[in-house]
């Protein structure tokens, strides 16, 4: 499988010393969705952020389709996209508007723009609502034309931080077909989240990180056929307390 991202032994000190993320190391193959868990402070934010260009490393390195985080941040640019759990959208513009708006700013020419705003229109799934103001929609419609914005593009990884945080079932089961159905079509994910169940039914794999260190990676099932126990929760309980991370 092909490697969409290798990072490699990727750590961001902020004083002497004291690391929120040490040697991360792990990679994603085309069409991989990978997940990275942990408790509040384990680190998840600084790598991914490290990852998507927006913090400097202090050691290591993330190739991102063979383009250096470090050396090439403009070219590996191109190549992801990056919603935050806290992303929101001009409440004034009607859907439609906004996704003709952003489209204008990541395509290179009219015929381009107008290919984004079309996939993001049939990945959103909202109907006749795009045609109304962003303001009155539900927090689920927010995020499936967030998502769609950022996946409109295709870019070779896509990275999501709490994608479903704060969505009712439906929505939440929605936005993870969306995943699955756009990872099947060849685009990488690499997902944050604390919600155990979203993570066992949408990842191929899962990275466990505490306290700036990769303590496990495996497929969900492999994990917790090591920990022998039922779910994913139970192994990350088991991996952090082995650990002594708390």
């Amino acid at each position: 499988m092909e490697k969409v991202l290798e990072v490699k032994e990727l750590s961001k000190m902020y004083k002497k010393g004291v690391y929120a993320s040490e040697k991360v190391s792990f990679d994603i193959g085309q069409g991989e969705i990978f997940a990275l868990i942990g408790p509040n402070g384990a680190g998840k934010t600084t790598t991914i952020r490290m990852i998507a260009t927006l913090l400097s490393s202090t050691e290591g390195d993330a190739l991102v389709s063979g383009y250096s985080i470090n050396k090439e941040p403009a070219k590996v640019r191109e190549n992801i996209t990056y919603l935050p759990d806290e992303a929101g959208a001009y409440k004034q513009m009607t859907g439609k508007s906004y996704l003709e708006f952003m489209a204008g700013l990541y395509a290179k020419n009219k015929n381009e723009q107008k290919l984004f705003v079309e996939r993001a229109s049939e990945t959103a799934e909202l109907g006749d609502r795009l045609n109304d103001k962003i303001g009155s929609y539900s927090r689920g419609m927010i995020r499936k034309l967030l998502l769609s914005r950022a996946v409109m593009s295709r870019p070779a990884l896509a990275i999501l931080d709490e994608p479903t945080s704060g969505l009712d079932i439906i929505n939440a089961l929605e936005i993870r077909r969306m995943i699955k159905s756009l990872a099947a079509e060849g685009m990488s994910f690499l997902l944050s989240s604390h919600n155990m169940l979203e993570i066992e039914y949408v990842s191929d794999r899962v990275g466990i990180i505490a306290k700036g260190h990769l303590l496990e990676v495996g497929t969900v099932q492999g994990l917790k056929d090591k920990y022998a126990v039922s779910n994913l929760e139970e192994v990350f309980e088991r991996v952090v307390k082995q650990n002594e991370i708390y």
